[in-house]
């Protein structure tokens, strides 16, 4: 599903026009992507959380020049889905 199957289903069961479905998800997205940025994570209840995951500084090697180098600590987003989200899907 798209972004805009989204925006196309929330317009059709709600009765909202597209435009305004759609600067809404736009905001939301931005929203969360702003949070995440700022170090907060974002939590929707029912649903799951978006949170900032610390990757640990290690080592990685050039097989093919024969060297190694070091990847420093850096953060990844991730989403961690809700209990009642996982038994929906079950």
């Amino acid at each position: 599903m798209t972004k805009a199957d989204i925006v196309n289903e929330i317009s059709k069961s709600t009765g909202i026009e597209k435009a305004l479905v759609l600067e809404t998800v736009e905001k939301f997205m931005q929203v969360v992507k702003d949070s995440l940025a700022e170090g907060e994570n974002v939590y929707l209840r029912g649903f799951g959380s978006f949170i900032i995951k610390t990757r640990s500084e290690k080592t990685a090697r050039n097989i093919s020049k024969n060297t190694t180098l070091i990847i420093p600590e850096h953060k990844i987003p991730a989403f961690k889905p809700a209990k009642v989200f996982m038994e929906e899907v079950r």
